[in-house]
């Protein structure tokens, strides 16, 4: 499944992509309320939905409810989207005129991981780390597709990162490595933007990676049986249609059930928080000349099996 969060009448609103449109949360409620799903097997489904007697109210209610949970909308979803324009009104909306918002507005945690494919360290002047390098981004920093990522006005070089990230669905400490796959919801792209000129000269990457909008993420969250491995996905980024980033999850020094596990030892994992993997090589400092992100600019990523992040670049 495709989890969304979307805008409608200045309201956020829970959805999942079918084909070329939103089924909305909500309406499928509706639906189950009113009888209007009958068979056996949507109607098994719908059960499990009524037990929590309405719909979740945002992402992260959603994936706290669980795996159980996510499958039987899935069921029920799916027979509310069939039902096309014989739905009520807000049941679909076509996903081209839909206004999707950052999966998780306000994830407890965004937590990076430095340095995690072994060429772009070596890009940047150094060699790939013995262990995990993890930094924080603040909450500030979230945006989602088509939101424009604001230069700030005391930075001149402004990089871009692609990044592949997961998205923590159970709290969990002391997670075992072989038990890692049942803490992940979901993956979506996060978009690491990094004030450099900050970043080089604090000696150390918070200011420089927290500025407002720095943290694109999305289009949606995609359930992990529609991943079969997540290691072994094409990551790219463009910048006005050029080709800057080109590589593969498979290229990871950490993978994600060794992060999860390895960070977990020390600190609690929420519902809902985020662990961006790292960037592949490409990244604008290290180009000659380098690549700075200017206002008028286009910056789209595309991961395989999830999809493509596009934010335009505006001034301060």
């Amino acid at each position: 499944m495709k989890l969304v969060t979307y805008e409608s009448a200045k309201q956020s609103r829970l959805g999942v992509v079918q084909g070329d449109a939103v089924v909305d949360v909500a309406a499928a409620y509706g639906l189950i309320a009113k009888g209007r799903i009958a068979d056996a097997k949507v109607g098994a489904a719908a059960n499990v939905l009524r037990k929590l007697g309405r719909p979740p109210e945002d992402m992260i209610e959603l994936l706290g409810l669980g795996e159980r949970y996510r499958k039987a909308l899935g069921v029920v979803v799916a027979s509310a989207g069939g039902m096309g324009k014989k739905g009520p009104k807000g049941l679909l909306v076509p996903l081209r005129t839909a206004k999707l918002r950052a999966p998780i507005a306000h994830p407890q945690k965004i937590t990076c991981v430095g340095l995690n494919y072994a060429d772009h360290a070596r890009e940047g002047g150094v060699e790939p780390p013995a262990a995990p390098i993890f930094f924080l981004k603040s909450h500030n920093t979230i945006c989602g597709p088509g939101d424009p990522i604001k230069l700030p006005p005391n930075s001149q070089k402004v990089d871009y990162e692609a990044e592949f990230a997961v998205v923590i669905g159970k709290r969990g400490r002391g997670i075992a490595e072989g038990e890692a796959h049942k803490y992940i919801a979901g993956y979506t792209i996060l978009h690491d933007v990094s004030a450099r000129d900050m970043q080089f000269a604090d000696q150390q990457w918070y200011r420089g990676k927290s500025c407002d909008t720095f943290a694109p993420t999305g289009p949606w969250i995609v359930t992990p049986d529609e991943i079969a491995d997540p290691h072994n996905l094409r990551i790219s980024l463009t910048l006005n249609g050029e080709t800057l980033q080109d590589s593969s999850t498979s290229n990871l020094i950490f993978k994600v059930p060794f992060l999860i596990s390895y960070l977990s030892q020390s600190i609690t994992w929420e519902v809902g928080d985020l662990i961006s993997t790292g960037t592949p090589p490409g990244v604008g400092f290290a180009r000659k000349p380098p690549v700075w992100m200017k206002a008028g600019d286009t910056v789209s990523i595309t991961v395989e099996g999830i999809g493509t992040l596009t934010n335009p670049v505006v001034g301060p």
